[in-house]
């Protein structure tokens, strides 16, 4: 998600799953080729499983941005076809280039050439005069044709014409049934679900019909919400969660790090806000964190006051469903935890787009 899930959020995400695939803002393509890329692209090694989400609509460039993805160590690459913004449509690529899936399949041909990773595609279920299902199918084929195995599909059209972003991720009606009939009717692609899911339980319920489910929004007001993820989606080993208390504090040599190194405690604690939604103490916290983190010189002592703010429950162990099978961690693994078993998604819930 723009102005969301930059490496502070990823880090902070990371506290709370290891095994979730989460993605980088969206970055053109020319601006990781001519921009400054130690500033676009760098990232803690802690945040692997991690995707590039890229925008553009020109092969060579799209090619050349995603082999420096990769050099810089991304898992995955994924092509950006869903976002409807303004400023987007006017570069010609974003959604409105679901009117030209050749040239969408141009340029994911240039891309998995250039490199080893899997290279990975983000639409809409279509836009506004391509809403019919044949198009979304026509779109998949083709692109689909050029290599690609892999689609994240939102499950609503985008009227580019009349709808802000905002209104564009609300006012067309969710459509799973479109991403289920594609599934079905492709089943050799890779389809996961994106656009209103909610919860884990939502998540789950799709993959009865589709191979993974993004959650971005929802995760990113109640980051909380992922502590399950990794038992419940990819077999991780049984035991207490940790608590929200133990991400805050997990957070803490990072924070005393960054703001060594100059960065704003505000830039690290705003993506921190929500981890006590819903939670005694949790209007506090928010109010703490945020009244005191933009301060001049303010650093870790923010977290650990805000926290003395929110009551700690006792320790009890989580009860979590069964385990099932549903997700795919990319790239590489934490080592502290064991190997998962076969699975058949890039994610369950990438918070991040």
């Amino acid at each position: 998600m723009m102005a969301r899930t930059d490496r502070h959020c990823r880090y902070f995400l990371r506290q709370i799953t290891a095994r979730t695939l989460l993605y980088s803002e969206m970055v053109t393509a020319d601006a990781v080729v001519h921009g400054d890329r130690t500033r676009l692209l760098a990232f803690d090694e802690a945040e692997h499983p991690l995707g590039l989400q890229l925008g553009g609509a020109e092969p060579d460039a799209l090619a050349r941005a995603a082999e420096i993805g990769q050099a810089f160590g991304y898992d995955e690459i994924n092509l950006n076809i869903g976002c409807p913004s303004p400023r987007v449509r006017a570069g010609r690529f974003g959604a409105a280039l679901m009117e030209t899936p050749d040239l969408v399949a141009d340029c994911a041909r240039a891309m998995i050439r250039a490199v080893g990773v899997p290279v990975t595609v983000k639409c809409r279920i279509g836009i506004d005069g391509r809403g019919a299902y044949e198009d979304l199918r026509s779109f998949v084929e083709t692109v689909a044709a050029a290599g690609v195995r892999s689609f994240a599909v939102h499950a609503r059209i985008a009227v580019l014409d009349g709808l802000s972003p905002a209104e564009n991720r609300e006012v067309p009606p969710l459509r799973y049934d479109a991403v289920y009939r594609l599934k079905q009717e492709l089943p050799a692609l890779e389809v996961v679900i994106n656009g209103g899911v909610r919860s884990l339980d939502e998540a789950d319920a799709h993959l009865d019909r589709v191979d993974g489910a993004m959650i971005g929004r929802a995760a990113y007001a109640d980051p909380a919400m992922l502590r399950g993820v990794d038992r419940r989606f990819f077999g991780a080993q049984a035991g207490p969660l940790p608590s929200r208390h133990d991400v805050a504090r997990a957070m803490l040599p990072y924070v005393r790090d960054k703001c060594a190194d100059g960065v704003p405690l505000h830039c690290i604690a705003r993506h921190m806000l929500g981890l006590f939604a819903g939670r005694p103490g949790g209007r506090a916290w928010r109010r703490a964190l945020g009244g005191t983190s933009h301060r001049p010189g303010a650093g870790a002592e923010v977290i650990e006051e805000a926290l003395t703010l929110v009551p700690e429950p006792e320790r009890t162990p989580a009860d979590a469903p069964p385990y099932r099978a549903g997700g795919r961690a990319t790239g590489r693994e934490r080592s502290s935890l064991p190997p998962a078993p076969a699975r058949e998604s890039p994610s369950i819930g990438p918070p991040a787009r």
